[in-house]
C-alpha cells in the first residue's frame, strides 16, 4: 500500500531487517563521534583555549560588559584528573561536532516509515531542535557561564581568603551547564510539536504563566550547579524568555 507516493518500511522489512538497520545506524554514529572526539583530543591546545577562555577578563563578554580585570588560576589535585578531563571534554566536543550527522542518520532510519507529510514535520522539528540546542550552548558559553564564573570566581568573604578553584570543578560546571541550557532551549520546539498534535494551547500557557514562573525558579534551582541566587537568576531569565517565546510559537501554530 502506498500513501502520498511513499511506502512504509514496515511493509517491506522484517523485524530483523529493522534491527540490522538500527545497528548499522548506531555503529556509524559511534564511529563518527569517536573520530571527531579523537580530533578534538589531538587539538588539545585549541580545544582548551576555547574552554578556558571565560576564566580571564580578556574574554569577549567581559570586554563588552566592562569591569575590573581578573584571572582565575585553576589547580589540579589528582594524578589522572587532567588526562580524564581532557578525554571527557574532547568526547563532548566530538559529540557536538558530529551531532548533525547523527541526527541525519536517525532521520534516515525513521523516514521510510513516515508519510510525506510526517517527514516534513519531523524534519522541521529535528532541524529546529538542533539549532535551538546550539543556540542554548552559545548562550551558556558567552553569557550564563561567564557571568557565573566572574561573580563566583572572584567573590571573597575576606581578602585573607583566596579562591583556589580546581580544573575538575570548572570543566564539570561548564559541561553540565552547557548540556542543560541546550536541553532547556528545546522548549519552543517541544511546545510547537505539542501544539501541532493538539495537546497544548496558548491560552493554557497564558493562564498558568504565574505557575510556570514558579516552576522555572524551581527548575533553575535544581539544575544550577552552584546554588547561589546570582546564578539562579541568570539561568531563570533565559528559561522565562523561552516560555514567552513558546507561547507565541503555539499561538502562531494554532492560527495556521
Amino acid at each position: 500500500m502506498k500513501h502520498d507516493g511513499t511506502e512504509r518500511r514496515g511493509e517491506q522489512m522484517t523485524f530483523w531487517n529493522h534491527l540490522d538497520a538500527l545497528r548499522s545506524c548506531i555503529i556509524k554514529a559511534i564511529v563518527v563521534v569517536v573520530v571527531f572526539g579523537v580530533l578534538a583530543f589531538i587539538m588539545k591546545e585549541e580545544l582548551f583555549n576555547i574552554v578556558l577562555a571565560p576564566r580571564s577578563s580578556d574574554f569577549i563578554t567581559y570586554k563588552l560588559l566592562g569591569g575590573e580585570p581578573f584571572s582565575l588560576h585553576l589547580m589540579n589535585t589528582g594524578l589522572t584528573e587532567q588526562f580524564v578531563i581532557h578525554m571527557k571534554t574532547a568526547m563532548y566536543a566530538g559529540l557536538l561536532a558530529a551531532s548533525p550527522y547523527v541526527l541525519y542518520l536517525i532521520f534516515g532510519f525513521i523516514a521510510p516509515a513516515l508519510y510525506n507529510t510526517e517527514k516534513r514535520y519531523v524534519a522541521q522539528a529535528t532541524i529546529s531542535a538542533y539549532f535551538m540546542f546550539i543556540i542554548g550552548t552559545l548562550v551558556n558559553y558567552f553569557i550564563v557561564f561567564p557571568l557565573a564564573v566572574r561573580f563566583l570566581g572572584t567573590y571573597q568573604v575576606s581578602e585573607d581568603v583566596q579562591n583556589m578553584l580546581t580544573l575538575q570543578s570548572y570543566i564539570e560546571t561548564l559541561l553540565s551547564m552547557t548540556f542543560v541550557m541546550g536541553v532547556i532551549f528545546e522548549l519552543p520546539v517541544v511546545s510547537w510539536v505539542l501544539a501541532r498534535i493538539g495537546i497544548l494551547k496558548h491560552n493554557l500557557m497564558t493562564d498558568y504563566r504565574r505557575h510556570a514562573i514558579v516552576a522555572i525558579f524551581i527548575i533553575a534551582a535544581i539544575i544550577t550547579p552552584t546554588g547561589d541566587i546570582f546564578t539562579l537568576l541568570i539561568v531563570s531569565l533565559p528559561i522565562w524568555l523561552l516560555y514567552e517565546t513558546s507561547i507565541l510559537v503555539v499561538k502562531r501554530s494554532e492560527k495556521k
